[in-house]
């Protein structure tokens, strides 16, 4: 096949200072006719001493409205003129600068209401935000001010009102003050907290299609977890049902490529048919998680078929030799959004042939006229059962032929063009990625996943780690820019999951030092948070703080889980404290808003109500300490903390005076505070663990 390449292009023009980058995004703008800058201190020094004013524009590679504005605006020779001869121009990738992203989306939201991408703010010299939008077009539409009228009343506004500009940049400054005030604790973790999240997602579930709400719909994956969780706890079918029913319904849409495996970024529409076809590493990485936890709860084999077509087509199309994953497939290919995945009912049956062609027309909705500007989205408008009945075939000859009609498809669309992929490689993302990868391996025995989570985890900690920090991102043989919150403890996770795949304890020495780096580098003893950046990271107008989980988990979420696991394999009752209190300074935003901290609200699920702990006290490569090994993944357990091997001097406090019994591996299982019997057969395992996977409510 022919694979998807580096979405960079080249061009005659004379390139710009951005071809000096290694972002892909950036790369696309290096040959603009606008004089871009890197973000840095050359593009503000220039700007204090021509006392102009930065156009900071911000997006990424595989936003389909930052390349439709780079065609119409960034590649016209008058526009880029006007922007040149008014401003000093600073191009971001969003994906390698999420500090910066976060400082001046939160401008644009406070002066339009909402945000997006591509971001375009004006700032004065000194970084201060004064005035901002999202997507400007070339002339005045659907109310939107045409893009070169917007930047001549700007710099106009600047040169002859510059008192009213900097008036309403220090205005507009003031919504970073609440970054920095001391956190207070707002509620505590009880039942009430979570069941009051609960009904707040089980009110936003759309019972006809799935997910959350109208379009556009996100997959909302973290509110998902949530609800499996809480399912698990408490027993509530409801739960079970949204979490279930939406991951099949997104799995049957056209937002699952039905083709190649994995998931688009969202869709336009209420029904998932419509995807906005760009594939992001976090959604594939949140949803192959949320799948792998699916299958352990249900069995399903659809939810299995979904997780090991998507795992196929990370190890494929998304893999770089070394082992790391590249970050995003592009929306677009020949210039045309979505091109690369549409089908017409004539291309059918060219490739399949007449029998085969209608067997893939039942099933996966085709017609004539199409459902999408005039071709096919592929999608599954009724399950495989239904189709089978009605091709009056069996079910699993349906299913075989599927596979071999998926085969056929995919071995001729490889031989378009394919959209452009941004190959760079994120800390965060990846880790994601790699801890999606270890649980998928573990809970479903899955070779391909192993392999790829082993090559990945060697990959990230040889390139990306150094001592007990991390950097963000790694492109071209070369590492760079320091890590944020969310790379740090999203790689602390990742060597957890690790270290429950393999009971390596590189992996928990990794995890506990992260852990430890996160509190000496992130937190902030005056306002009692953790913080986006690092106290020694490069001076921003404010230093970013995010709370709320959006498509990734927060830095802050991230960094509580670390510390909660950690404390309980270590028995570190500091860490287990911070935690705690950063979950308490956040009950009462969580109780209101469910749908903004997913992630955190599995956090405080486990502070809460405590771990499963599961110790396996034995050598690691024996078959009876494999056999637990196994039983134990066999368990949907969502607050299991797991220890492995024998209680020597490397091995974590959760081992401390586990031995195997009378020679054979032995399996120790305890739950608040109190412990059931040491056992040796997987069986007798299994029952401890499905009683321990409820719990009664937390002390008051």
């Amino acid at each position: 096949m022919t694979p998807p390449t580096n979405s960079t292009t080249d061009a005659p023009r004379r390139a710009n200072r951005l071809a000096g980058e290694t972002s892909p995004y950036l790369l696309q703008h290096a040959h603009n006719p606008v004089d871009w800058f890197p973000w840095g201190d050359e593009a503000f020094s220039q700007a204090r001493r021509e006392d102009k004013p930065i156009l900071l524009s911000v997006g990424y590679s595989a936003c389909h409205w930052c390349h439709v504005m780079e065609r119409e605006s960034f590649e016209n020779p008058e526009i880029a003129g006007a922007m040149n001869r008014l401003f000093v121009n600073v191009k971001v990738d969003r994906e390698e600068r999420p500090d910066v992203d976060a400082i001046y989306m939160a401008a644009v939201q406070a002066l339009t209401g909402h945000g997006g991408w591509p971001m375009t703010v004006f700032l004065t010299p000194d970084g201060s935000p004064f005035y901002g939008g999202t997507y400007f077009p070339p002339d005045d539409r659907h109310g939107i001010p045409a893009f070169p009228r917007l930047m001549q009343a700007v710099a106009d506004a600047y040169r002859h009102r510059r008192s009213d500009v900097e008036q309403g940049a220090a205005q507009l400054r003031r919504i970073y003050d609440v970054a920095g005030q001391a956190m207070r604790p707002s509620g505590t973790l009880e039942t009430p907290l979570f069941e009051a999240a609960y009904r707040d997602l089980a009110q936003r579930y759309d019972p006809r299609h799935g997910g959350f709400g109208g379009a556009p719909k996100f997959p909302q994956t973290m509110a998902l977890d949530f609800l499996l969780r809480y399912w698990r706890r408490t027993g509530t079918a409801h739960a079970l049902e949204i979490a279930a029913s939406s991951f099949r319904a997104m799995a049957q849409g056209g937002i699952y490529d039905q083709v190649g495996g994995g998931f688009a970024r969202y869709a336009v529409d209420a029904q998932w048919l419509v995807p906005h076809f760009e594939k992001m590493l976090y959604d594939n990485a949140l949803l192959l998680r949320l799948g792998a936890h699916l299958w352990q709860a249900t069995q399903d084999p659809e939810v299995r078929r979904v997780v090991e077509e998507t795992v196929a087509w990370v190890g494929r199309e998304m893999t770089s030799p070394a082992g790391g994953f590249y970050a995003s497939l592009d929306a677009d290919s020949e210039g045309e959004e979505g091109r690369f995945y549409l089908w017409s009912e004539d291309e059918l049956h060219d490739v399949l042939g007449a029998e085969r062609a209608a067997r893939a027309i039942a099933y996966y909705g085709v017609t004539k006229t199409g459902n999408f500007e005039g071709r096919n989205i592929l999608y599954v408008p009724a399950d495989a059962a239904v189709v089978a009945a009605r091709e009056r075939v069996s079910l699993e000859e349906l299913r075989e032929e599927l596979t071999s009609i998926r085969e056929a498809l995919y071995a001729v669309r490889a031989q378009r063009v394919w959209p452009g992929r941004d190959e760079k490689i994120l800390a965060g993302w990846n880790a994601l990625m790699l801890r999606a990868l270890a649980d998928v391996a573990r809970v479903m025995e899955h070779d391909q996943a192993r392999e790829l989570a082993t090559a990945s985890a060697e990959f990230l900690f040889h390139e990306l780690v150094r001592g007990d920090r991390t950097f963000r991102v790694h492109k071209d043989g070369m590492t760079r820019i320091n890590g944020m919150l969310e790379d740090h403890s999203a790689l602390g996770l990742a060597a957890l999951g690790m270290y429950e795949l393999t009971f390596d304890p590189q992996w928990m020495r990794r995890a506990v030092a992260l852990a430890h780096a996160a509190v000496e580098w992130f937190w902030d003893d005056d306002a009692n948070a953790f913080f986006d950046t690092a106290r020694d990271h490069e001076t921003l107008i404010t230093r970013p703080r995010e709370i709320t989980d959006n498509a990734i988990p927060s830095g802050n979420s991230l960094a509580v889980e670390l510390l909660l696991r950690v404390a309980e394999l270590t028995a570190d009752a500091d860490l287990r404290r911070r935690a705690v209190f950063v979950l308490e300074t956040l009950a009462e935003p969580m109780r209101q808003y469910a749908s903004a901290f997913g992630h955190l609200l599995g956090a405080a699920e486990l502070a809460a109500f405590g771990a499963v702990e599961v110790a396996i006290a034995g050598h690691a490569e024996s078959s009876d300490f494999q056999s637990l090994a196994r039983e134990t993944a066999r368990h949907y357990l969502p607050t299991l903390v797991l220890a492995g091997g024998l209680a020597d001097n490397g091995a974590p406090a959760l081992l401390s005076g586990r031995t195997p019994r009378d020679g054979h591996a032995t399996a120790y299982v305890c739950r608040g505070y109190a412990c059931d019997e040491p056992v040796r057969e997987p069986s007798a395992l299994g029952s401890q663990l499905e009683r321990a996977a409820g719990s009664p409510p937390p002390p008051a």
